[in-house]
């Protein structure tokens, strides 16, 4: 079914790339600087707490540090984290940037993504993809939560007809907050029933047809 929409709003993580192998090593590598984190962080504990908000991702990965500790582990993750992603980077989902080239000529494309600042860019660093967005926003520029960032996008770039693309309940949450419609991203990290989102993708290719 044809959909109205004048704007794709892309959630980054587990929706655009996986890249949850580099950000788990990310986290070792920073847990091997400090002597107050007694256990590894393994990667099903990453991809739990993927598109969480920032600060809520320490709190549930650790959440008997003192919070002066968390803070000074988050700094130090947020150092290896943005290395990591530029570096190493994520597995793009198949089928990203001939989906972005087919978008782009229909509409207008950005990413809202609970990321910290910086890391989006390095998204577009690592994939260079850049080019096919034309703005982006995320929680660590202002601390805000996701539905906020998503109605700033559609204030800032006078978005008339957005959807936004995500792969979480915090996703889908955030796009009813914000009055967006809303796609799910089956193949993500997290669950959203159909009568909730009836608008699925299994596949980023499937947008050709739904867009």
């Amino acid at each position: 079914m044809q959909q109205s929409f004048d704007s794709v709003i892309f959630d980054l993580d587990g929706t655009l790339w996986n890249a949850s192998e580099a950000i788990t090593q990310a986290f070792q590598t920073a847990k091997n600087s400090v002597d107050y984190i007694e256990h590894d962080i393994t990667l099903e504990q990453v991809q739990a707490v993927t598109g969480q908000p920032y600060g809520v991702v320490y709190e549930r990965l650790f959440p008997t540090l003192p919070s002066e500790r968390r803070e000074e582990f988050r700094a130090l993750c947020a150092v290896q984290e943005l290395t990591a992603a530029q570096e190493i980077g994520g597995t793009l989902y198949p089928g990203l940037e001939e989906t972005l080239q087919y978008l782009q000529k229909h509409y207008r494309l950005f990413i809202v993504s609970n990321c910290q600042r910086g890391y989006v860019e390095a998204f577009f660093e690592n994939s260079q993809l850049g080019h096919y967005f034309e703005g982006h926003q995320c929680f660590g520029t202002k601390g805000l939560p996701k539905s906020e960032n998503i109605r700033e996008v559609v204030g800032q770039y006078g978005l008339q007809a957005p959807v936004y693309i995500g792969d979480t309940r915090g996703d889908y949450e955030a796009s009813q907050q914000s009055n967006t419609p809303f796609i799910f991203a089956t193949y993500g990290f997290g669950q959203v029933s159909p009568q909730e989102a009836p608008l699925r993708i299994n596949q980023l290719a499937d947008l050709r047809q739904l867009l």
